[in-house]
């Protein structure tokens, strides 16, 4: 049985914001939208939270022959990443740590595994945002001292750098022309990242955006 997901680290500035929210209760709620300008700010600079996908944690000896016996594309080597064949993706953030995301029965498989195989589940409770438009390399510069245009060169890579002070891991998602990111941070500092992120999005002539925006 799917575990019900947490609610957002940044759920309570989103309801203050008065979104359109999804319906279901499996689920926690999630933005779908915030007002007719969606998808113009999308365009130019969109930021959306995406913390509410499934998402867990593994590290340990066995964890990649683990991955690999679930007939997973596991990544080959650290600081890179993979899509999952059900959706959502896989990263590998060192030689025996993992980060699954989107996949709600391969999270819970993972939460759930025994640990006397050498693979150890973490529980993740990230703020995840993503960032996407024609602006997006504008804000990055501005936040970060890595020029991420870089990552088009390598689409499997993913960094873990310094984004406004705060340690986030960062991977590109590019679709279509316009580029896209993943970003993921300690929930504690989710706040804290995404007003500061959102600040930027409006002074670029961008802002926050629900998933059907971003989709």
């Amino acid at each position: 049985m799917t575990s019900p997901q947490p609610l957002s680290p940044i759920h309570g500035l989103l309801e203050a914001l008065h979104p359109i929210w999804s319906s279901g209760s499996l689920h926690p709620k999630t933005v779908l939208g915030f007002d007719s300008r969606d998808k113009q700010k999308a365009s130019i600079l969109g930021l959306a939270d995406v913390s509410q996908q499934p998402r867990a944690g593994a590290k340990g000896r066995g964890t990649a022959d683990w991955l690999v016996g679930l007939g997973l594309p596991i990544p080959p080597v650290p600081n890179s990443w993979s899509s999952l064949p059900d959706g959502g993706l896989i990263a590998r953030l060192g030689i025996t740590e993992f980060l699954i995301e989107g996949d709600a029965k391969l999270v819970d498989k993972v939460m759930q595994v025994e640990r006397a195989a050498g693979v150890y589940p973490m529980l993740r409770q990230d703020a995840a945002f993503a960032l996407c438009g024609a602006k997006v390399n504008d804000l990055l510069l501005q936040t970060c001292n890595i020029d991420f245009r870089m990552l088009d060169t390598n689409p499997t890579h993913l960094v873990l750098t310094s984004m406004a002070g705060v340690g986030v891991t960062i991977l590109s998602t590019r679709t279509g022309a316009l580029p896209s990111y993943r970003i993921w941070c300690d929930g504690t500092y989710g706040i804290y990242l995404w007003e500061t992120l959102a600040e930027i999005a409006n002074d670029l002539g961008g802002g926050c955006i629900g998933l059907d925006a971003l989709l």
